[in-house]
């Protein structure tokens, strides 16, 4: 009888331990700003930080790819990522200063208006290393994108020039300033070079988080006759495809080109006519990784049409006809070439 029950209580007490097991099993998921490796990945020590501007995370722009491509870091190498967005300008040095502080690896900050900031925490911490996407910061302890907006917008100038029926296309900007002028002076040129008849309508709303700036500057132009808008606006340029899917959905021609991003994959084909895309995912994710093997130094890259940093979206033959797209691999080659130089102011 003793040895029954000592067998039993073996047993239970067995069994006890392979539930209690099962249980310490954790199903959590990640929160969206932060988490460790997943995939199977083998966790890291590295640490990055990424700081957005007002535009957020979420701006189905260039914040947006900077942090999908912080994620593929942290999948792929187990690296420990986060993000902080920033509400206002002030936001930008405490948010920096968090994640340096922090004794993280690498604290990016995304986008020009972040340049001050990076300068002032990177000569505070002369330890600390940074980077920064569309600005140069000219310290040792800092690597430096920027890229040749220009050029792409150059290319989806070409297309907007060619495939306009009223010759009245639209441009809307974000903020206005030196790096989106890039963008305006580059499709504007792209536009000439085909047709010189074509008239391009300039708005600059003063922000990139404001989707009902995009949206009134956008019914401005389409009711003044443009039938192409190309935006270089962040989150303001949602308000540009919302317009036009409510133009398309009452019948009326109404195209954007979209930027940074293949924007055809959030706004659908029947008003993305393309985009010109800016890898900023793959400038982040080779800086990142350079931190994770240790071979991370500061300095300047550039990216343009010969680095494929910028261009034409894969999808744009969904919207633009053959030749058109030819025409336009024939101006790149010839930029890539130097044989033609594409203006940037």
């Amino acid at each position: 009888m003793k040895k029954a029950y000592k067998l039993s209580l073996i047993m239970l007490l067995a069994f006890s331990l392979v539930l209690a097991a099962c249980g310490n099993k954790s199903n959590s998921t990640d929160n969206a700003g932060s988490g460790d490796a997943t995939g199977g990945a083998v966790k890291s020590d590295v640490k990055i930080g990424m700081v957005t501007d007002v535009g957020g995370v979420n701006d189905k722009s260039f914040n947006q790819s900077a942090w999908e491509a912080l994620e593929k870091v942290k999948t792929e190498s187990g690296a420990e990522v986060k993000y902080l967005q920033s509400k206002s300008d002030q936001d930008y040095i405490p948010n920096l200063n968090q994640f340096v502080k922090g004794d993280y690896s690498l604290t990016w900050g995304i986008g020009f208006s972040l340049a001050d900031g990076i300068a002032t925490v990177a000569k505070q911490n002369p330890d600390a290393k940074l980077a920064i996407i569309d600005s140069v910061v000219d310290a040792p302890n800092v690597k430096s994108v920027t890229f040749s907006e220009n050029e792409g917008s150059f290319l989806v100038g070409v297309v907007a020039g060619k495939m306009t029926k009223s010759n009245k296309i639209g441009f809307v900007g974000g903020v206005d300033s030196p790096l989106i002028k890039k963008f305006e002076v580059g499709f504007k040129a792209g536009i000439k070079a085909v047709n010189p008849d074509a008239e391009l309508l300039v708005n600059y709303t003063g922000a990139f988080d404001k989707p009902d700036l995009g949206k009134a500057a956008a019914a401005t132009m389409y009711n003044d006759g443009a039938d192409i808008i190309f935006h270089a606006a962040g989150g303001t340029g949602t308000g540009v495809f919302n317009e036009a899917a409510s133009r398309s959905n009452s019948g009326q021609t109404a195209w954007v080109i979209g930027v940074d991003k293949d924007q055809s994959l959030e706004f659908g084909d029947k008003v993305t006519l393309t985009s010109m895309v800016k890898r900023v995912d793959v400038a982040v994710e080779k800086v990142s990784k350079e931190v994770v093997d240790g071979t991370f130094a500061g300095g300047t890259e550039v990216l343009g049409l010969k680095e494929d940093g910028v261009g034409l979206a894969d999808t744009s033959s969904k919207n633009v006809p053959a030749d058109v797209i030819k025409l336009a691999d024939e101006y790149k080659a010839k930029i890539v070439s130097g044989e033609l130089t594409v203006p940037s102011e």
